[in-house]
């Protein structure tokens, strides 16, 4: 295939348009658009309690000014440090309508974790979480962290809710210390920003091109890195998620946010294309089967963005509940392989269709999906989107493209695309390369442009000189009777670099054979990739979206070694 065949057009559901138009605006001036002209939509629904886009725009233009009154400016970087709540999308559009620069934490991240990187971005204002506030206050002074602003998240809840959380019974007192701590001394209480007037229209505003967000990568390969996304960044892939649900009206979605907004998946799903749309935006601080299963019951998602161990405790808990799923419309997965039986019960409960689809930090984040049309294929990422370049190159060379149905890297191209790496020159140069970034996962695409992923580039295991794709095996011990879940890594060894071992959860109650294991899989792998130790966990580590840690795998797996040496 030549970069300038798009092979996958053609696969577009109908109405899909091939290109976007290029951006010209912000996202404040996105926001303020849909404010006008959804006024009385509710924009925001928290436990039940509703925020309208007027009350959101007027909170918004009052936190801006209450921010641009504590020094905040043009440039500077801002850290939020929040889980999903109503605050969380106000102070995230008031920093930016400054013109300054979003930087999204985990907030359940330890205090090490921040400071390496508020090291690396140097934010010298931060918006969190009452209950982590002290942590970042507690942040060694000479990272220079001048203001501090405390949300308590229990305010954005109905009434009735806030009063029973005051109840003195185990289970209120429980809940509340989940949500909520007392807000320390040294930190500014967030209705202070509040009690402002709205910020001039005479303050300037950023432009398309302007830095929006530093979005850290996991860092499961390596150490986090800080990915620059501009607002033409951004809204191309709000633009990019519109044109593929044609027929969906503005001003008549609901957007379930269950993936924290803080990672690059929820916030384009949730921060942007909803907040554009004139949706009415359901946040759940954290993911609970039951909460959804009640707001399933107010208002049922249009659009509900997840990923597989989501799907599964949904289905489970909505079949235990005897509650139907009914009503929601498009389930949108990823962070790893869809398994399509699952997909398969998720129709039957829903009525409405579930795909698969792939993206990065680096890419705003979205950049394959699968059509939604009776062409989506179980087991692959999709196709890209509109006004998205991808190509297959050779892993070692990556100004060698390869055919259609061979193994290699893929590399994309297109208007979501990042900038850059935070104060990283030479991984920025060594990441995008004329307009094309190397996403570092193995993929196949067929002549149809549909692609799917086989590994990270970064986690082959190279056992006696043969590669082998940790994916792979992962797949051919789940299927084996017993094992509920696997992680398959590389460790050391003297005598063929790197032997293959797996890390398994048994099912209650199965017994646990390494031998037997292992001799089912020689039915299913060669020799070489049929691992040769396998240990059992209670539990693999993931991250907050579910994905298999294999780094903490390895790590762990490392750690038993040494202890058994």
């Amino acid at each position: 295939m030549t970069s300038a065949q798009k092979p996958w057009i053609a696969h577009y559901a109908p109405g899909v348009v091939t290109e976007i138009p290029p951006v010209t605006e912000s996202l404040p001036d996105l926001i303020a658009d849909t404010v006008a002209e959804w006024p009385r939509n509710v924009a925001l629904d928290f436990f039940g309690r509703e925020t309208t886009y007027r009350q959101l725009g007027e909170q918004i233009d009052r936190a801006a000014e209450g921010l641009r009154r504590l020094g905040v400016k043009k440039g500077d970087r801002v850290a939020l440090v929040l889980p999903n709540c109503p605050e969380h999308i106000a102070a995230f559009y008031a920093v930016l309508r400054l013109g300054a620069v979003v930087v999204e934490h985990n907030p359940l991240y330890t205090a090490r974790e921040l400071r390496h990187q508020f090291e690396d971005h140097g934010a010298r204002f931060a918006i969190v979480w009452q209950k982590v506030a002290q942590k970042v206050l507690d942040l060694p002074a000479d990272l220079e962290v001048r203001a501090v602003v405390s949300i308590d998240i229990t305010q954005g809840m109905p009434r009735s809710q806030r009063l029973a959380l005051k109840l003195p019974v185990a289970k209120a007192r429980e809940a509340k210390d989940k949500l909520w701590a007392k807000k320390p001394k040294a930190a500014i209480a967030w209705p202070e920003l509040l009690k402002h007037r709205r910020i001039s229209k005479k303050v300037p505003g950023p432009g398309a091109s302007d830095l929006a967000v530093i979005q850290y990568t996991s860092g499961t390969t390596g150490t986090p890195k800080g990915a620059m996304l501009t607002h033409a960044n951004l809204i191309s892939n709000t633009l990019q998620c519109r044109a593929w649900i044609p027929d969906v009206k503005k001003g008549e979605s609901v957007v379930y946010a269950m993936l924290p907004v803080f990672h690059a998946y929820g916030l384009t799903l949730g921060l942007t294309f909803a907040m554009t749309m004139g949706a009415r935006l359901v946040l759940f601080p954290a993911f609970d089967p039951d909460l959804v299963l009640k707001a399933h019951k107010r208002h049922p998602a249009t659009f509900l963005p997840a990923v597989p161990p989501i799907i599964a405790r949904l289905l489970a808990r909505a079949a235990e509940k005897k509650v139907s799923l009914a009503g929601i419309r498009l389930g949108i997965s990823g962070g790893m392989s869809l398994d399509p039986a699952m997909v398969a019960k998720w129709e039957q409960a829903t009525g409405g269709m579930l795909i698969e689809g792939y993206g990065l930090s680096e890419t705003s984040p979205i950049l394959c999906i699968n059509p939604l049309t009776d062409e989506r294929r179980g087991g692959s990422i999709g196709i890209p989107v509109s006004s998205t370049m991808a190509k297959i190159v050779d892993r070692d060379d990556p100004e060698q493209e390869l055919p259609f149905g061979q193994e290699g890297e893929l590399v994309v191209s297109g208007p979501q695309v990042f900038a850059g790496y935070w104060k990283r020159p030479d991984e920025t140069a060594a990441a995008l390369r004329d307009g094309w970034f190397r996403t570092g996962d193995l993929a196949v695409m067929d002549e149809s442009g549909f692609v799917r992923i086989v590994d990270r580039k970064k986690e082959l295991i190279i056992t006696g000189g043969f590669n082998v794709s940790p994916s792979e095996v992962e797949e051919a011990v789940i299927a084996l009777e017993g094992v509920t879940d696997a992680a398959v890594v590389g460790l050391p060894d003297e005598h063929s670099g790197e032997r293959v071992v797996a890390a398994v959860v048994m099912a209650p109650g199965a017994p646990f054979d390494p031998a037997a294991l292992r001799a089912a899989l020689r039915d299913s792998l060669t020799p070489y990739k049929v691992p040769r130790e396998i240990v059992q966990l209670d539990e693999l580590p993931r991250n907050l979206i579910g994905k298999v840690l294999r780094k903490k795998v390895r790590e762990l797996l490392l750690q038993r070694e040494d202890r058994q040496a």
